[in-house]
């Protein structure tokens, strides 16, 4: 990512998240969820959770190419195995 405010903003939000303050969040269905960032293309990242303090980071992209990453993030999170 060549836009370092936005990679700041980004890091931001993932540690927000970590210290229970998730913002601006949508559930997608299947346990999949999307974060919003609000800065320059509208960037998102994708993720589920699994019990009840870990959280997967599957993926990310920006509003434009939103369709095919929740597709990505759905394929990503019914193939991952964790024990």
């Amino acid at each position: 990512m060549r836009d370092n405010a936005a990679r700041i903003r980004i890091q931001v939000r993932i540690d927000r998240m970590l210290n229970g303050n998730p913002g601006d969040v949508k559930a997608l269905g299947g346990g999949i969820c999307e974060m919003r960032v609000d800065h320059g293309p509208g960037y998102r990242i994708y993720f589920q959770r699994r019990g009840e303090i870990l959280v997967v980071l599957l993926c990310g992209g920006n509003k434009s190419t939103q369709h095919a990453d929740i597709d990505r993030a759905r394929h990503l999170a019914a193939n991952l195995d964790l024990e």
